[in-house]
């Protein structure tokens, strides 16, 4: 398994940010679909404030480039990154790569 870190700053507006969380309690079916499809075992999203945190758990084979870009082009999930990109403080335009920054991991108790 791989795992990927990444992080996203949501518009500086409460409002934006519990609308945001709201609309993660109710994420298309499809999009969960695209993402299980291209390799995705598992995201989760964390966050503080209007900092976000996501954890994405992928299968052993899976190219963040590749596999992401092949996700765009799922059903529904070009309609999805449009509709949540009006809470995110980015550019609507960019790409999910562009928003979301990925980390670096500094520590790990098992190793």
């Amino acid at each position: 398994m791989k795992r990927y870190c990444q992080s996203l700053t949501l518009r500086d507006d409460p409002e934006m940010v519990k609308q945001y969380i709201e609309v993660h309690s109710h994420v298309w079916p499809e999009v969960i679909d695209g993402q299980h499809e291209v390799g995705i075992l598992q995201m989760q999203i964390y966050a503080l404030g209007n900092t976000l945190f996501m954890i994405v758990d992928t299968v052993d084979e899976f190219d963040w480039e590749r596999d992401m870009a092949r996700l765009a082009t799922l059903p529904r999930q070009a309609e999805w990154e449009a509709y949540v990109s009006t809470f995110q403080g980015c550019d609507p335009n960019a790409t999910s790569a562009e928003k979301w920054q990925m980390m670096t991991q500094i520590f790990d108790s098992e190793k």
